[in-house]
């Protein structure tokens, strides 16, 4: 159709959204589905934020804002730098979108020209490289491997830089492999990308509180100030929280460059919702406990997770350090047929066939730059996780 715009023919839509979408129309023609794709927190937002919310509107606060956050929200999120990071940034430096995603996509919209290469290890979160294409650029993909539990290595990272390269997008604790960097993995990146002065680090934390074991979270502008001024370190409630549906992003970095993202937001959404900003400066400033309860859910549901993937033939799943992703690989079962006949040739011929057969909804690796595998949040109650887990042991038992 020649009256759509060349660029939207350069990316596809989110492949997570479209298979959740079909698990709801499964569900709604009364199939027994458990969607395993959604990266949505199965906990109820907690009580002391709905209450700020509603405070808020029986307040009036129900008016446009500054188009980068209300003054409340930004103290609160430089407090939070300072608290969990040991970063200092200045309200100026700090802005709110309407989620991390829009965080991530003015920064792009904001400074990328055509011919400009932003590498993306993958596995990555699906729209990193669609946003790049969008905004003119050119995604480098840098694959990881299973053995370095899907962490870039310093080596690929320093191959994959030339000068043409704007921004390396970085995600740890990463969706969709669950993989997260200690502060010495880290500094061995950061070490490569201090020799590169044109390179722009954009951080996307979004689940740093959600950390398992002994794990300490680090952020690249923490384990190396000498990238504080061209590092955009991006974060945002609706992970920790549960507060998906509020769509809160944030982010702080270099002034000149929060100017840009705010220019651009403020022609194309002005500010986020006034009700959700209320809600996320009682999220950051109030009682923390929340975070800790969830985690220690997730951490049972992570165990519980991989050792049932692990007990089923032809799936090999290593154990992540956070998010709530496991990234399993299939290559035990690809070539193999199903009982009606039809043979496993990829990752996504696994997931539809797993939906088909047995009412599980998961995303195939393809969707994240890496095969043959398939990404399973465990953000769902341990009961379902269990009974999806055996459902998917009982499809690999059928296959020939």
């Amino acid at each position: 159709m020649g009256f759509l715009s060349e660029s939207l023919g350069r990316i596809k839509p989110s492949a997570t959204l479209a298979v959740s979408q079909k698990a709801r129309e499964l569900k709604a023609q009364g199939r027994d589905i458990i969607s395993l794709s959604a990266g949505e927190p199965d906990f109820d937002t907690p009580d002391n934020i709905k209450k700020a919310a509603i405070a808020a509107i029986e307040r009036g606060e129900t008016k446009y804002t500054a188009v980068d956050g209300i003054p409340e929200l930004k103290e609160a999120i430089a407090a939070k730098f300072r608290r969990d990071n040991g970063l200092e940034y200045a309200p100026s430096q700090i802005i709110v979108s309407t989620g991390g995603k829009q965080v991530l996509y003015n920064a792009l919209m904001a400074t990328i020209n055509p011919g400009d290469e932003v590498i993306i290890p993958a596995p990555y979160w699906v729209s990193y490289p669609d946003m790049v294409l969008l905004a003119g650029g050119e995604p480098v993909i840098v694959q990881t491997r299973a053995e370095d539990n899907y962490k870039m290595t310093p080596e690929a990272l320093e191959a994959a830089i030339t000068e043409k390269t704007k921004w390396l997008i970085f995600n740890s604790p990463s969706n969709p492999s669950g993989a997260a960097y200690s502060a010495d993995e880290l500094k061995a990146l950061t070490d490569v990308l201090k020799r590169h002065e044109h390179v722009w680090i954009m951080s996307d934390d979004m689940y740093e509180h959600l950390v398992y074991d002994d794990f300490v979270f680090a952020t690249p502008a923490q384990v190396e100030p000498a990238l504080y001024g061209r590092t955009l370190t991006v974060n945002g409630v609706s992970k920790a929280y549960a507060m998906t549906g509020w769509r809160i992003g944030y982010a702080g970095g270099p002034e000149q460059l929060v100017r840009a993202m705010a220019k651009l937001q403020s022609q194309s959404t002005s500010n986020p919702c006034s009700i959700s900003q209320w809600a996320a400066v009682e999220a950051l400033n109030g009682p923390q406990d929340f975070i800790e309860e969830a985690r220690k859910v997730y951490q049972q549901r992570r165990d519980l997770v991989v050792d049932m993937l692990n007990a089923a033939e032809g799936i090999t799943c290593h154990k992540p350090e956070g998010a709530f992703y496991v990234y399993p690989s299939i290559a035990g079962v690809i070539g193999k047929s199903t009982p009606d006949g039809k043979v496993i040739e990829t990752d996504e011929d696994f997931v539809t066939a797993l939906l088909e057969a047995e009412g599980v909804a998961a995303v195939h690796g393809a969707a994240f730059g890496t095969s043959p595998n398939f990404r399973v949040s465990y953000a769902t109650s341990t009961e379902a996780l269990k009974e999806a887990c055996t459902r998917i042991q009982r499809f690999c038992a059928s296959l020939r």
